[in-house]
């Protein structure tokens, strides 16, 4: 009854990997090198070595799993970003197919059931409607709503009393933990349907005026948020190192949420995020 577990050096795959473990259940996890899966070794984990680019690597990595746990990477590993993870879904339904994993948790959005308009939740889209077609397995596509560690991007001006955003500063957006993504899929993961379906993780109504409310007052200090139109995004992320395609696509998504464009399908079974968002914001100002 083992587990494989992808993204376990990042948030949410962290948090299903240690749940898991937590509850005395065989886990597997997904690392790209042999020196990220040491201290995961030591807490009694299987590692697998695989890159989400190898269809081989990653057949090995799923091979005898009861249920499994898969997301796309931020950044896949190619020049251009949509194509890149439309490379990593191949891989997966390929690796799935070979290995006919009965149920697999995959991490989706909402707005994923929006062809166009949402930014880099049109992989998402692809993903859902792809692995689909892959026979014998049941997927769980885990619609996840905006992270709150997100919001460390407007922190940036905080010493000088700015939260800077590219959000509607009055228009609230659903958030969440990735702690409550984690702890959700595996929640989901320790089910065994016999049939695909769609989970949409409820999140915390939150604006950009709440956000800086909350972050102000751990930092002892007012906070104006600013807004900056999402035609001036692409430039800043390109200035902080982003690649010009994803950063065209997250500005597209920017403005899929200003204009409430992305948002729940409805119509699903849902789970509910719990943790608030002074609690993230804790984590992310380092303050006790």
């Amino acid at each position: 009854m083992t587990y494989v577990i992808a993204g376990v050096s990042g948030h949410t795959g962290r948090v299903v990997a240690e749940t898991l473990l937590e509850a005395g259940h065989p886990v597997r996890v997904i690392v790209r090198d042999e020196s990220k899966g040491q201290s995961w070794r030591a807490r009694g984990a299987e590692v697998a070595i695989a890159s989400f680019l190898d269809v081989d690597a990653m057949t090995r990595a799923l091979e005898g799993a009861e249920g499994a746990y898969l997301l796309l990477a931020p950044h896949p590993g190619t020049s251009e970003y949509l194509s890149g993870q439309r490379q990593t879904v191949e891989v997966f339904a390929e690796a799935l197919g070979r290995t006919r994993v009965p149920h697999v948790v995959f991490l989706s959005s909402i707005g994923a059931q929006l062809a166009e308009g949402t930014g880099p939740i049109r992989a998402l889209h692809h993903a859902e409607r792809r692995l689909r077609d892959v026979p014998a397995v049941a997927f769980t596509f885990l619609r996840a709503p905006y992270f709150m560690t997100n919001l460390a991007s407007s922190l940036g001006g905080i010493g000088e009393g700015v939260f800077a955003t590219f959000h509607d500063a009055d228009r609230a957006v659903p958030m969440t933990a990735t702690e409550d993504i984690g702890r959700a899929a595996a929640a989901l993961l320790l089910g065994s349907p016999s049939a695909t379906s769609i989970v949409e993780l409820m999140g915390i109504d939150t604006t950009p005026r709440d956000a800086a409310k909350t972050f102000g007052a751990l930092a002892k200090r007012e906070l104006a948020v600013a807004v900056g139109p999402t035609s001036a995004m692409p430039d800043v992320l390109v200035g902080h190192g982003m690649p010009r395609d994803l950063a065209g696509l997250y500005a597209e998504m920017t403005e899929g949420f200003n204009t409430g464009r992305i948002g729940y399908e409805g119509s699903h079974a849902t789970a509910k995020s719990t943790t608030p968002l002074t609690t993230v914001a804790r984590a992310l100002l380092g303050v006790a």
